[in-house]
């Protein structure tokens, strides 16, 4: 049988967890992920994982940090004065706001403390930090 290889289009069943068995995401009851291999369209150590296996091929792949969102960056923690923040913006301790870079580019940010004087966002991906564990199911290739 043919094994998933770089270029290759893969159809996956997954399931995302983390070391603590906290369910982060899931394909269950949608269509598998549609991917292609060695194009950054996933995390390296997803697309390690998928690399070498046949269709029907089911497997567990643990992935420490640096080869998933990479560790924590303390850089993209940042400190604001609450008065440089509208009023009108709710901000919750856990919750999401959309940052606007210079460019357009929007960065999603999260809340992680609040006072009157000011309020810290963390633009860190939720998953920074994280080792991952997937199972993985190869149900096709293009």
């Amino acid at each position: 049988m043919k094994q998933a290889q770089a270029g290759d289009n893969v159809q996956v069943h997954y399931k995302g967890t983390l070391t603590d068995g906290q369910l982060f995401d899931s394909s269950e009851g949608r269509d598998p992920l549609n991917f292609k291999l060695g194009s950054g369209q996933v995390i390296k150590g997803f697309d390690d994982g998928v690399t070498g296996m046949e269709i029907g091929d089911k497997k567990t792949i643990h992935i420490p940090n640096a080869e998933a969102y990479g560790p924590v960056n303390e850089d993209m923690v940042i400190n604001f004065e609450r008065s440089q923040i509208p009023a009108d913006i709710p901000l919750e301790v856990g919750g999401t706001l959309n940052m606007h870079q210079d460019g357009g580019q929007v960065i999603p940010v999260v809340v992680k403390e609040v006072t009157d004087q000011y309020v810290i966002l963390d633009a860190n991906h939720p998953l920074a930090g994280q080792d991952l564990i997937f199972e993985l199911e190869l149900v096709g290739i293009n």
